[in-house]
C-alpha cells in the first residue's frame, strides 16, 4: 500500500505530478522537487526511497548529442530513505537498533545522488550504470570515458552507449570539501567504543589528523585514553612516543619534533556516538532498487537492468554490499544483476561500530591491520585457517537466490598490495579455488592500480611508474558484462595467474601480508571492535604473478604493448630514502623498466615493424572480446609514440 509521509503535505500522485511536470520542462522550476514515496509492509512499517529533493538540474555539454542516444541531462540531488530495524534485510547494520527512530518506527537517513540519463529514456540502452563515489568522487567517467577531469566527459562512450548512470553517496566520513557525495547517517547516541589509526609520513611533519587522507576524524571522548606508539616496518614492535613529545589538540596530534619519514605512527582512542554507517549500503540497495522496480516513470526510466561499478574502494563497496546481504531489496528482489569491481584485490569495505571506510589496508597504510583485510577473500567457498569457519563473499546471496554476474578486474599491483590472489586461491596458497560460474576474473597483466601518464616521470619510487593503460580493456569488459547480464552471453573465460600452470610464484617477503586478525569477541557476530590493536594470527599465503625471462607476468590479459614489450611492466615498486622506509613496497605503484635502446633497436627492424605489431595484438583482443574495434586506431596511434619515446636520444630512465 501507498500512502503520504505523515509529515507529507501532498499526496504520491500530487508530488509525482509536481516532479514529472518539472522534469518534463513544464511550468516554472523550483529550487528542489520532491517525489514522495512510502511503500509499507504492514500498518507501520516504512521502508525504501522516500522522497528526492533535486537541487540541480542541466544538460550535458550545452545539449551535445551523444550518438543515436541524443542528448543527456545531470541531476543532482538528496534521496531520503526509511528502513525499517526489525527486517531481516536490515539486521546486519551495526548499531542500527541504537539509531533514533520516526514515528512509524523507520529509521531515517540520506544521500547525495548524481544520476546522468539520456533525455529520451527510450532512446536508452535501458541499463543503469551505479557508482558508490571512491571517498565522495566520482570516477566512472574516467574509467569507461577516458575523461580527464570530473567536469569533464571525454569522448561520451557511456552516453553513446545509452547508459544511464548513478553516483550515490554511501561513505559517512567523506572530506568536507565541494562536490564530494556521501550519507548522511544518524548517530548510536551514547555508545562508546574503541577508535585506530595510523600514519606513515613521507615527510617530516609534526601534525597530523586523527582521519585519514582529510576525512572527518571520530572525536576522543576521554582524552587520558589516547595511546600514541611508533613502528619501524610495518610489523615492527611498537614502542611508546613518550607524553613529553606529544600532544592532543582538537582531533589532531600535534609532535614536539618531526616525525620521522617511514615511521608508522599509531594511535588508539576511545569515542562514543559512532555513525551508523551500514545505512549507507541500505541507501544504495534502496535507491537501485527503486530506479530498476519503481511504478513512477520519471525516476525509473525505463531501467530493466542495474550494474554496478567501482575502482579500489569503489570496488570495495561493491564487493560489501553482496556480502553482507544487500543485493536483495526489502522485497527479496535482485538490486544488481552485474558487478565491474575493479583494483579492489582481496579487499572489502567493513561496517563495524566506528568504522573508517577510508582506512583501507595496503603498504605502508593501516598495515596488515586494517578491517578491510579479512576472510572471506573469494566467491568460492574456503575455510579460515584459525577457526575453521567456511564463508564465501556470495554465501548471503546465493542463499536468497540474488546472485549477481561479478567480473573482477586487477592489476598486477593488487597481487603485490592487495592479496588479490586469495580471490582465487586457498588462504594456505596449496590449490587453485573453483570460482562460480556466475563470476569472471581477469588479470590486467603488468598494470599498477592507476596507470601512470605516459611517458613516465620520475616519482616517490625507486623505478619509473607503470604507465600500462589498461583502461581501454575496461570498456569492452563492461561490454561483455552487460551482453552477459542482459542476454545471457557468457563473457570469455577468466584468466588469471593459477598455482596448476606454475604462473603464481611466492611473494615474500616483499609483498603485502595478510593474516588472521581478531578484534575480539563481539565482532564478527555484532560488528563491535572490543581489540586495537587486533590479536594477529597466521599468516595466509601471499602469491604474486610469476614473470617471463623479460619480467612481464606470464598470465593475464596482455595490453599490446605488454605482449609486445619495449621493457618490463611490474606490479611492485621501492621506496625511496627520501620517503622513508627505503626499498620497501611502494603502495599503490608498480614500475616501468625500459629496455636498453640497444636491445629495442636489434628486437625490432625499426618503428613500422613495432606498430604493426601493436596493431596485430589490438585486434587479436578485439576477435577475443578485451578491445573494442573503435579503439584500435587510437591504441595503434599509441605504439608510434612508444617507440618514438624508447627509442630517443634522452628519455626518462
Amino acid at each position: 500500500m501507498r500512502k503520504p509521509l505523515s509529515n507529507s503535505r501532498t499526496t504520491d500522485t500530487d508530488t509525482a505530478g509536481r516532479v514529472r511536470k518539472f522534469l518534463n520542462g513544464g511550468g516554472p522550476r523550483p529550487a528542489f522537487a520532491l517525489l514522495a514515496y512510502c511503500v509499507f509492509l504492514g500498518a507501520a512499517s516504512p521502508a525504501a526511497l522516500l522522497r528526492i529533493e533535486i537541487t540541480e538540474r542541466n544538460d550535458v555539454l550545452g545539449g551535445q548529442p551523444f550518438g543515436k542516444t541524443g542528448a543527456y541531462e545531470r541531476i543532482r540531488g538528496r534521496a531520503f530513505f526509511a528502513v525499517d530495524p526489525a527486517l531481516p534485510h536490515n539486521s546486519r547494520i551495526t548499531d542500527i537498533r541504537f539509531a533514533p527512530r520516526n514515528p512509524e518506527g523507520g529509521v531515517e537517513f540520506s544521500a547525495d545522488v548524481i544520476v546522468i540519463r539520456p533525455k529520451d529514456a527510450k532512446a536508452g540502452n535501458g541499463t543503469l550504470l551505479v557508482e558508490p563515489p571512491n571517498r565522495g568522487g566520482m570516477g566512472m567517467l574516467g574509467m569507461y570515458n577516458r575523461a580527464t577531469a570530473q567536469a569533464q566527459f571525454g569522448d561520451g562512450f557511456l552516453m553513446r552507449e545509452g547508459y544511464t548512470l548513478a553516483f550515490v553517496g554511501w561513505q559517512h566520513d567523506v572530506p568536507e570539501r565541494p562536490g564530494v557525495l556521501r550519507a548522511h547517517v544518524p548517530k548510536a547516541a551514547g555508545v562508546e567504543g574503541l577508535v585506530r589509526g595510523e600514519m606513515t609520513p613521507t615527510a617530516p611533519i609534526q601534525r597530523f589528523s586523527l582521519g585519514d587522507s582529510e576525512h572527518i576524524p571520530y572525536t576522543v571522548s576521554k582524552p587520558e585514553s589516547l595511546v600514541l606508539t611508533f613502528r619501524d616496518g610495518i610489523h615492527g614492535k611498537r614502542s611508546p612516543v613518550p607524553p613529553s613529545e606529544w600532544r592532543l589538540e582538537g582531533t589532531e596530534i600535534a609532535l614536539t619534533k618531526p616525525a620521522v619519514p617511514g615511521r608508522t605512527y599509531e594511535f588508539v582512542y576511545r569515542s562514543q556516538d559512532p555513525a551508523v554507517a551500514g545505512l549507507g549500503l541500505a541507501g544504495l540497495r534502496d535507491f537501485v532498487s527503486e530506479m530498476k522496480y519503481g511504478r513512477d516513470p520519471v525516476l525509473s526510466g525505463r531501467i530493466r537492468h542495474a550494474i554496478g561499478t567501482g575502482t579500489s574502494q569503489s570496488a570495495m563497496a561493491l564487493r560489501a554490499l553482496v556480502y553482507e546481504g544487500f543485493n536483495a531489496d526489502e522485497k527479496g528482489r535482485v538490486v544488481f544483476d552485474g558487478l565491474q569491481p575493479h583494483v579492489a584485490g582481496g579487499r572489502r569495505s567493513t561496517f563495524e561500530r566506528f568504522t573508517q571506510p577510508s582506512r583501507t589496508s595496503g603498504p605502508y597504510r593501516n598495515a596488515s591491520f586494517s578491517t578491510t583485510d579479512q576472510f572471506p577473500y573469494s566467491d568460492a567457498e574456503d575455510k579460515e585457517l584459525v577457526t575453521g569457519r567456511k564463508d564465501s563473499i556470495l554465501a548471503r546471496a546465493r542463499a536468497a537466490g540474488v546472485v549477481p554476474k561479478i567480473i573482477y578486474t586487477n592489476s598486477s599491483y593488487e597481487y603485490w598490495g592487495s592479496a588479490a590472489a586469495l580471490v582465487h586461491t586457498s588462504l594456505d596458497g596449496k590449490r587453485d579455488l573453483e570460482l562460480p560460474d556466475t563470476t569472471r576474473v581477469y588479470l590486467l597483466a603488468g598494470g599498477q592500480h592507476g596507470p601512470a601518464a605516459f611517458p613516465p616521470q620520475r616519482g616517490a619510487g625507486r623505478n619509473l611508474p607503470n604507465w600500462n593503460d589498461y583502461k581501454w580493456a575496461l570498456r569492452a569488459i563492461l561490454g561483455d558484462l552487460r551482453d552477459w547480464v542482459v542476454n545471457g552471453a557468457a563473457p570469455p573465460a577468466s584468466r588469471y595467474p593459477g598455482l596448476s600452470n606454475g604462473t603464481l610464484a611466492r611473494g615474500e617477503p616483499a609483498a603485502h601480508r595478510t593474516q588472521y586478525l581478531d578484534f575480539g569477541a563481539e565482532y564478527s557476530a555484532k560488528g563491535i571492535v572490543t581489540r586495537q590493536p587486533p590479536k594477529t594470527g597466521v599468516d595466509y599465503a601471499v602469491l604474486v604473478p610469476k614473470p617471463d625471462a623479460d619480467g612481464n607476468d606470464l598470465a593475464g590479459v596482455k595490453m599490446p604493448w605488454v605482449a609486445a614489450p619495449l621493457g618490463a611492466f611490474t606490479g611492485w615498486n621501492l621506496r625511496t630514502a627520501a620517503s622513508g622506509a627505503e626499498g620497501e613496497l611502494l603502495g599503490q605503484t608498480g614500475s616501468y623498466l625500459p629496455f636498453s635502446r640497444e636491445r629495442v633497436r636489434t628486437q625490432y627492424r625499426g618503428r613500422e615493424e613495432y606498430v604493426a605489431q601493436i596493431d596485430a595484438t589490438a585486434r587479436q583482443l578485439v576477435k577475443e572480446r578485451f578491445l573494442l574495434e573503435e579503439d584500435v586506431s587510437p591504441i595503434v596511434r599509441m605504439g608510434g609514440r612508444i617507440w618514438d619515446w624508447s627509442t630517443a636520444d634522452s628519455p626518462v630512465r
